[in-house]
């Protein structure tokens, strides 16, 4: 490791040296694990992430059978994909709160209903635009029987 010399008018980070590097494109690929493993951490762990993949797997048949559009697909997969965000954030929330309160706090209490807040907030979005996307599909499909 170098020191920047005092001259230099933005000093470089200082690196630690590290066991042999793997390469950048290595790295990219291996990123992609970490992330699956994350996505299949949640769930596995969480009993809400697995309801929600439910939900997911009906929308998109829901869609096939009704044959919507694409832009209603993408819409829908917007939503589904809002639904999981949240609640694998949630579930970072909670885990950091459980890291750094292990012990009962309200404050940590609190953090935790405003995470699992969120979650609701944005599934109560989906089924909306569920709604909004089916509704009218199935309102001429029995219509019309």
């Amino acid at each position: 490791m170098t020191q920047p010399s005092s001259s230099s008018k933005s000093a470089e980070p200082l690196v630690p040296p590290s066991s042999p590097s793997k390469s950048a494109w290595a790295k990219f690929i291996a990123s992609f694990g970490y992330a699956f493993q994350g996505l299949w951490y949640a769930l596995c762990t969480q009993r809400n992430a697995r309801v929600h993949a439910v939900a997911a797997a009906l929308a998109t048949l829901l869609g096939i059978v009704l044959r919507i559009s694409a832009v209603e697909f993408a819409i829908i997969f917007i939503a589904i994909a809002g639904v999981f965000v949240a609640e694998m954030f949630n579930t970072v929330f909670e885990l950091c709160v459980d890291l750094a309160s292990p012990d009962y706090h309200p404050l940590a209490r609190i953090a935790k209903d405003v995470a699992a807040g969120a979650v609701l907030v944005s599934a109560m979005l989906a089924a909306v635009i569920g709604l909004f996307i089916f509704g009218p599909h199935l309102w001429l499909l029995f219509i019309h029987r």
